[in-house]
């Protein structure tokens, strides 16, 4: 254990070091097979330098996942890291009711080696994009990278780049908005910025281009990952994301404004977009950038717009 290491919580320690999620490893801590110098310790132990952490890994349960030949958009692919570019309407991983059809799917019939990297339900994967969110992913292919890239998320070393178009228009030409986020009180499938138990969220934005409308293109920086943090970060603002139906700016506010309406058969999900994450390589420690340009429907919006009188 490093010095600087001291003093943090014991289930925090292994998943910055390890990798796995914390609620992965408080698993393990109550089933004893976590160990500091001999003796069994609670999640909430404080680690301190110069103690020995042992950890005794259980045997594997199989994988319920099923490997699928599906498209993938590979951006970049070696033998510790794989970065894609995930098309709108595609859902990351298997969930209540879903089995197959997801990236996730694909991923384990292209990396067969994947299904032994990070947690069995969701094997390589260290961040997700919603269902109607588009872009840049990148995924774990050995354990190397996994506990890299779990400790660079964690550290928010991890530059992300989003692309929204949003209502309105904002007040200035960039700013920072700065809101905890949590499960809203009364709608549990939302998140909210009013919960009744919130953690902290900051988002960076700045205006690249105004439309009619008035729509606003606009560039994202999360410095946190909280669920549906853009989207909710930007309704809290009066900025909701064009389409984005779940937080006040779905196709039925198209109705009142008669320049519009040709946008409606082209709207189909929220326009935002992954477009640039950066990282740095687990085992080279080069500083890596991906790119990934904007799909077909969002550029068709962006195209039509263009054409709508000022």
């Amino acid at each position: 254990m490093a010095p600087d290491q001291a003093g943090a919580r014991l289930d925090r320690f292994l998943a910055q070091t390890l990798g796995c999620s914390r609620a992965r490893w408080q698993k393990l801590l109550k089933a004893g097979l976590v160990t500091v110098t001999g003796e069994a310790k609670t999640a909430s132990y404080r680690v301190r330098a110069g103690e020995a952490v042992t950890v005794r890994v259980p045997p594997p349960a199989p994988s319920p996942l099923i490997p699928e030949p599906l498209d993938l958009e590979i951006l970049y692919e070696d033998r510790d890291l794989l970065a894609l570019n995930k098309p709108p309407g595609l859902v990351v991983h298997p969930g209540a009711g879903r089995r197959s059809g997801t990236l996730l799917n694909a991923l384990l019939h292209h990396c067969p080696e994947l299904k032994e990297i990070g947690e069995v339900s969701r094997p390589g994967l260290v961040h997700r994009l919603d269902k109607d969110t588009s872009g840049v992913m990148v995924v774990a292919k050995t354990a190397l990278a996994h506990a890299s890239l779990v400790s660079q998320f964690a550290a928010r070393e991890i530059e992300k780049r989003y692309l929204a178009l949003v209502w309105g228009r904002l007040p200035e030409a960039a700013g920072r908005i700065d809101k905890e986020i949590g499960r809203h009180p009364t709608l549990r499938q939302r998140m909210s910025v009013r919960p009744r138990r919130g953690r902290a969220a900051a988002t960076r934005w700045r205006v690249l281009r105004e439309f009619p409308g008035p729509l606003t293109l606009v560039e994202l920086a999360p410095e946190t990952g909280r669920t549906h943090q853009l989207r909710v970060h930007l309704a809290s603002e009066g900025h909701p994301v064009l389409g984005d139906a779940t937080y006040g700016g779905g196709a039925s506010r198209l109705l009142g404004n008669p320049h519009l309406q040709d946008l409606k058969p082209l709207l189909h999900r929220q326009l935002l977009h992954a477009w640039r994450l950066t990282v740095t390589h687990p085992r080279s420690g080069e500083r890596l950038s991906w790119e990934a340009p904007l799909p077909e429907d969002f550029q068709a919006v962006i195209d039509k717009l263009e054409t709508l009188p000022c």
